[in-house]
């Protein structure tokens, strides 16, 4: 017989036990929530990511001392994710109803293709799906093979400056634009993903051009209990975008975690993954109330 208990949220004690919850119900398709490397990513980034003040809304649900559900924020606030093991779908109303109270009601559902009785249950307290995406993952039956342009070259793990990482990925996601010239803002970021438990740090991309300077950077989570290559972030340096060096640093890692035991890799939802070869794979969905 379920003996369902909730109770909330703990930074210090949980993390590792919300990741291995994560691993345990992983599918391809996310149907049960997002993979480990999703929550772990956006807590260990926290310093530039998200606000983990309110870490003590999210809530587990636990069945016997098990965890069997998870309810949390990523970033911002208002975007309510779910991770719920199969066979327990009688919880959904229940999570639901917990999320709609997390912050004054002004909150949106992010479900994946698959999360149906999630979905019932977020109708049934007044939600509307508003809009969906898809995201990519290549899948390593296919072949990733493009080349590094002339001028770069890959830089070895063992050498790497995260400063110069910290300084490729606060221009190449656009912040000189918004935020200003590169001044070490946020350089704490990348040390502690160096930290994070399940960091795979010597398995991340970095291409340098002729001078040394870091012109695009892809980040790595192998997750080899779901042989899954976890890539994030992604990113090129304005100056060297439309070269072909996003495409070249993939099939780096899609070669390094192949070797591995991988079996596919994540993406995005651009038309540069498609491009590439791959395939939709995970349906997002946003819920608001009407």
């Amino acid at each position: 017989m379920n003996q369902i208990t909730t109770r909330q949220f703990s930074v210090l004690a949980d993390c590792g036990k919300i990741y291995q919850f994560m691993l345990d119900i992983y599918e391809r398709d996310w149907k049960n929530g997002v993979p480990a490397p999703f929550f772990e990513y956006a807590f260990s980034s926290f310093a530039y990511w998200m606000d983990i003040t309110y870490s003590y809304k999210n809530r587990i649900w636990e069945d016997n001392g098990k965890i069997v559900a998870f309810c949390f924020y990523e970033n911002p606030m208002t975007d309510i994710y779910f991770s719920l093991k199969p066979g327990y779908e009688e919880l959904a109303s229940e999570m639901i109803a917990y999320a709609d109270a997390m912050k004054d009601g002004k909150i949106q559902l992010i479900l994946f293709g698959g999360q149906d009785a999630l979905m019932n249950a977020a109708k049934q307290a007044g939600y509307n799906q508003k809009s969906e995406s898809w995201d990519m993952q290549f899948d390593f039956d296919d072949v990733l093979d493009y080349s590094l342009p002339e001028g770069f070259h890959f830089v070895d793990s063992d050498e790497y400056d995260m400063d110069k990482v910290s300084k490729c990925c606060w221009k190449g996601f656009d912040h000189e634009q918004n935020e200003g010239l590169w001044n070490h803002q946020y350089e704490q970021s990348n040390y502690l993903l160096e930290v994070a438990p399940h960091a795979t740090t010597k398995l991340s991309v970095t291409i340098a051009d002729e001078k040394g300077e870091y012109a695009c950077y892809a980040g790595m989570w192998w997750t080899p209990e779901n042989k899954l290559a976890y890539m994030e972030p992604l990113c090129t340096i304005p100056e060297y975008r439309r070269r072909g060096l996003a495409s070249a640093a993939l099939s780096e890692l899609y070669r390094r975690t192949k070797a591995l035991g991988a079996t596919h890799m994540t993406g995005g939802d651009n038309g540069f993954y498609k491009a590439i070869g791959y395939k939709p794979a995970v349906k997002w969905t946003w819920w608001k109330k009407r």
